[in-house]
């Protein structure tokens, strides 16, 4: 395999810099990859994070996988991208150095603006040599989410890889035209997205979480031997959602949560009250239908309008009430 100026030889296992761009003193920007080249033929699968440069729990998924003893038995090609928005980390900030949303600049274009032409590099010389993909997220900033998957199910295998991921949620979730995970279908490259957590943060849950995943789909498209463990029994059943939608602060103030992240709510529930400085004038928010909360606000302060709760809906509200709680946070 081939990637920028490396060559990557059968057995191998090399780390190394992709330049990507270059900065106003003319000092290289690069993007650090790793590639471990199986010594049998096998899927090739990337495994990227920060794309939003600010959300690093991908980072550390990334670390602890790399240290696995297991990976020395794999079949196929595994391609790991700990840092995909160097500007974006660097400035521990979501975003390029122009304000643009990187996730929303691919395939990119060679001579388009610094986030097209960096989603062209990481298009060309990762996506378009893969089989199986696999993009780690986190909430935005002061946003916390439930471990999730977010995958269009529409395709079999892609929704059988995102169940045997064993994140809490599977989230049926339309490709955004722009993103990573819309570029790697079009190139017929089975992607999920995973969700957990908070920006500019290393949390242990999540990372475990993270970590078990990716095992669990490698070891599912034949990179890794299978596990002679099976999935305990204590362990949350996982539920597919069809859809999620955003509450929305009705007033101005500051909150306090009635509910925790993972958690099931009927329809009408409380969710929280907002209420003025001196803690009169209440107002409550509701859910508007049933589901799982998979995404807070860990901003106690809203002006009317702001996005608060994220909730996850299902068909069969009644299973998912009587699985229980999806998360301890």
């Amino acid at each position: 395999m081939k990637i920028g100026k490396e060559i990557i030889q059968v057995g191998e296992r090399k780390r190394f810099q992709l330049e990507v761009a270059s900065l106003y003193d003319y000092t290289q920007l690069t993007i650090p990859i790793e590639v471990i080249c199986g010594k049998k033929e096998g899927p090739v699968l990337f495994i990227s994070a920060a794309i939003h440069g600010d959300e690093i729990n991908g980072l550390a998924i990334i670390k602890r996988l790399l240290k696995r003893p297991i990976l020395n038995r794999l079949k196929g090609t595994l391609i790991v991208v700990p840092i995909v928005n160097v500007f974006g980390f660097n400035n521990r900030s979501r975003y390029l150095p122009d304000r643009r949303d990187l996730n929303r600049c691919f395939p990119g274009h060679q001579q388009g603006s610094l986030g097209s032409r960096l989603a062209s590099i990481f298009t060309r010389e990762i996506v378009n040599k893969c089989t199986h993909g696999i993009d780690l997220h986190t909430g935005a900033i002061h946003r916390y989410n439930l471990p999730q998957i977010r995958a269009s199910l529409d395709d079999p295998q892609t929704k059988a890889l995102a169940e045997c991921f064993g994140a809490p949620v599977v989230i049926h979730s339309r490709i955004r035209d722009g993103s990573l995970r819309e570029s790697a279908r079009k190139k017929k490259v089975v992607t999920l997205l995973y969700e957990g957590g908070q920006a500019l943060r290393f949390e242990e849950e999540i990372i475990e979480v993270g970590l078990s995943g990716c095992l669990s789909v490698m070891r599912e498209i034949g990179m890794l031997p299978r596990s002679r463990t099976q999935r305990p029994k204590s362990a949350p059943a996982i539920q597919i959602a069809q859809s999620s939608y955003w509450v929305r602060a009705p007033h101005s103030g500051s909150f306090r949560l009635s509910k925790k992240i993972g958690e099931h709510v009927e329809a009408g529930a409380l969710l929280a009250t907002i209420s003025n400085p001196f803690g009169h004038d209440p107002h409550d928010v509701r859910t508007k239908e049933p589901g799982v909360i998979i995404g807070l606000s860990k901003i106690p302060l809203v002006n009317r309008g702001d996005a608060m709760i994220h909730v996850a809906t299902f068909k069969k509200s009644k299973r998912v009430k009587d699985s229980g709680d999806f998360f301890d946070q």
